[in-house]
C-alpha cells in the first residue's frame, strides 16, 4: 500500500523527521531486519500513507540516516583531508571524532553494516558511501609529498581502501561494545598508529 506522491501529507516536513527519529531510536535496541514498517510508523505516530509518501520502504529510510552520518563523518575528517594541520595530529583528531560519531549513531551504523550484504539497495548505498572515504583518503595521500614518497611502489588505491575498511570494522566493533575497542582511547590509539605507520615515514615524526 502506498500513498499518492503528488501532494505532501499534512504536517510535512515534520512528519519525515519524526519517521527518521523513530527509526533511529528503534535501532538502538533492535536489529534492522527485525523491524517492520508498522512498528516504525507506530513509534513515529504517523500514518502509513505518510511513511510511504517519503520512503518507498524501510531501506530508504535507513539510507537517509546513513547519508547524514556519512556527511558528518566527512566533516570529522576534514582537518586531515584539507592538510591544514600536522598530519598526525589531524589524523588523530579525525579518528577520535569518527569514534564519537559512530557511538552517537551506533544503531544506525550497526544496521547498515549488518544489512548491506543482503539487500541490493543498501549494498549499493554502503559501497558508494565507503568509496567516498576511500577517494578522499587517496586524494589526500597523493597531495602529500612525504606520504607519496613513503609509499613509492605501493598500490596506493588498495592501501586507501584497506585503511577505510579497517576503520569501518573497528568502529563497528566499538559500536557493538566488543573489547578492546569498546574503550575509546584504545580504539583511537590503535587506528591512529595504523594510519600513521602506513602513510608516513617514521622520520617524519622525529
Amino acid at each position: 500500500m502506498t500513498a499518492r506522491r503528488d501532494q505532501p501529507p499534512p504536517g510535512a516536513p515534520e512528519l519525515r523527521e519524526r519517521i527518521l527519529d523513530a527509526l533511529r531510536e528503534l535501532l538502538n535496541g533492535r536489529t534492522f531486519e527485525s523491524l517492520s514498517v508498522a512498528e516504525i510508523i507506530a513509534a513515529a505516530g504517523v500514518s502509513r500513507a505518510s511513511f510511504y509518501f517519503y520512503f518507498p520502504g524501510k531501506p530508504a529510510a535507513l539510507a537517509e540516516l546513513v547519508r547524514r552520518a556519512v556527511g558528518a563523518g566527512h566533516e570529522a575528517a576534514e582537518p586531515w583531508i584539507a592538510g591544514e594541520r600536522d598530519p598526525r595530529e589531524a589524523l588523530r583528531a579525525g579518528i577520535d571524532a569518527g569514534a564519537g560519531l559512530w557511538l552517537a549513531n551506533a544503531g544506525v551504523l550497526r544496521a547498515i553494516v549488518e544489512s548491506w550484504s543482503a539487500d541490493p539497495q543498501l549494498r549499493e548505498l554502503w559501497l558508494a558511501q565507503m568509496a567516498t572515504f576511500t577517494e578522499a583518503t587517496l586524494a589526500r595521500i597523493r597531495a602529500d609529498p612525504a606520504a607519496s614518497a613513503h609509499l613509492a611502489g605501493v598500490d596506493v588505491p588498495a592501501l586507501a581502501a584497506s585503511l577505510t575498511w579497517l576503520g569501518e570494522r573497528l568502529y563497528y566493533l566499538a559500536a557493538c561494545r566488543v573489547a578492546p575497542f569498546d574503550d575509546r582511547s584504545v580504539l583511537v590509539d590503535t587506528l591512529t598508529h595504523l594510519w600513521v605507520s602506513a602513510l608516513y615515514p617514521r622520520s617524519g615524526w622525529n
